[in-house]
């Protein structure tokens, strides 16, 4: 029975691997479709600001996979392997490098039949789902806010349109949930979160997120003039709130704000927890904050569209109906969420990792705050399989993992 579960969690991996590489294929032939569909319909400013978001995202995807790549340029074979890695992330093909590895990495577990993955696919496959969470907030949902701004604009609102949208917003919630199965390794069997949860977390994240991002392209649909200095001001503040909380995930300080200015675009969309400890306060905040501007955006479309009634032509909804429906999508989201949180999610109060830990198959570490050993049939708690690193401060991804993982399940 084990070696069939061997047989398909390679299997499984092999095609997981695959699967990212065809989608990298696939969102870069969308990308330039869009842009092709802008340039023909003479939408030159649109097409522009897609090409921004394109680019920056990309840049800001290859600086963290570079300096990701810097953190263990100790472990590289050579001096050409760093010009090889440095060429590859100037030509913005740095994350592509990362797929090739992972599935190199799986096809030789999948021929080697080895039954646990090794630590550098355990580490690569983390790295790339927390790059994909990245992408998903500062390329993807920009660019879901400018299609649906030129859709409300020229007020081409079809079925199939209307498909579109959802499933875009969809395919952005299914990118935080991998990112929530990515976190699942760090749980010991018996607590590891079954699908019923990731139900639920894709649920209330597609109705927490989807809303912003309706009412964010309401409000540059309607005064497209302030949607940028909204976003600055208020990613500012945001920036500003990661540095009060003190995170700390890059090994550099002065990088450290490339991190803080990454969240602060994560948070305009959607929560995103960056520090250990209780956050119930700092989320109940965010999410008074969040829902207060997401109706003050709203409020503003609706005072944009009723002085200029005459001008623009009939919505094909209801504009009171559309907001109402909104508001009751995003208060389902946060019961949908309370309730996850109530009946899924792991508690890890007394959780503490001292060491960071590496993978490493057949040994398992417990430890709590008054370091005593926990098994796991008793209290659950943050599970590795692994061996502590030497003494010291853990860096580069020991202290990504552990820190994630920490501020994941506290």
């Amino acid at each position: 029975m084990k070696r069939d579960f061997s047989f398909w969690s390679r299997a499984s991996s092999v095609v997981a691997s695959s699967l990212s590489l065809i989608l990298l294929f696939w969102n870069l032939a969308a990308n330039v479709w869009a842009v092709v569909s802008f340039h023909q319909e003479q939408k030159y400013f649109s097409m522009g600001l897609f090409l921004f978001l394109i680019l920056s995202s990309s840049m800001l995807l290859q600086a963290f996979s570079w300096l990701w790549y810097t953190e263990s340029s100790e472990k590289m074979d050579s001096s050409n392997e760093v010009k090889l890695i440095n060429v590859l992330h100037i030509l913005q093909l740095g994350v592509f490098y990362r797929c090739l590895c992972m599935l190199e990495l799986s096809v030789v577990s999948f021929k080697q039949k080895d039954t646990f993955p090794s630590g550098d696919a355990e580490t690569l496959s983390y790295d790339l789902s927390t790059l994909g969470l990245f992408k998903a907030f500062c390329e993807s949902a920009p660019q879901i806010v400018l299609m649906m701004t030129n859709i409300i604009q020229v007020q081409d609102l079809q079925l199939f349109t209307v498909i579109k949208i959802i499933s875009s917003l969809s395919s952005l919630s299914f990118t935080v949930l991998s990112y929530h199965r990515s976190m699942c390794t760090f749980l010991a069997d018996k607590c590891k979160m079954g699908w019923s949860s990731s139900v639920l977390y894709f649920l209330w994240n597609l109705f927490l997120i989807g809303p912003r991002v309706v009412s964010v392209s309401l409000f540059a649909s309607a005064l497209p003039c302030y949607i940028a200095a909204h976003f600055l001001s208020l990613w500012t503040l945001l920036v500003l709130w990661a540095w009060w909380q003190k995170t700390d995930f890059m090994d550099s300080k002065a990088v450290e704000w490339l991190y803080r200015a990454t969240v602060g675009i994560i948070w305009y969309f959607s929560w995103f927890n960056v520090v250990s400890g209780s956050t119930k306060h700092k989320a109940v905040i965010y999410h008074a904050v969040m829902g207060t501007d997401t109706m003050l955006l709203l409020g503003l479309w609706w005072w944009k569209r009723s002085v200029e009634s005459a001008r623009l032509g009939p919505l094909p909804i209801n504009p009171y109906l559309l907001i109402a429906l909104l508001v009751t999508i995003y208060s389902i989201g946060v019961l949908l969420k309370l309730l996850y949180y109530w009946k899924f999610h792991p508690k890890h109060a007394d959780l503490h990792m001292d060491k960071m830990l590496q993978m490493k198959p057949q040994e398992q570490c417990y430890e709590t705050l008054d370091s005593r050993e926990v098994k796991p049939e008793n209290e659950p708690g943050l599970i590795l399989m692994a061996t502590p690193l030497s003494q010291g401060t853990p860096t580069g991804i020991q202290k990504r993992m552990r820190n994630m993982a920490q501020n994941f399940y506290c």
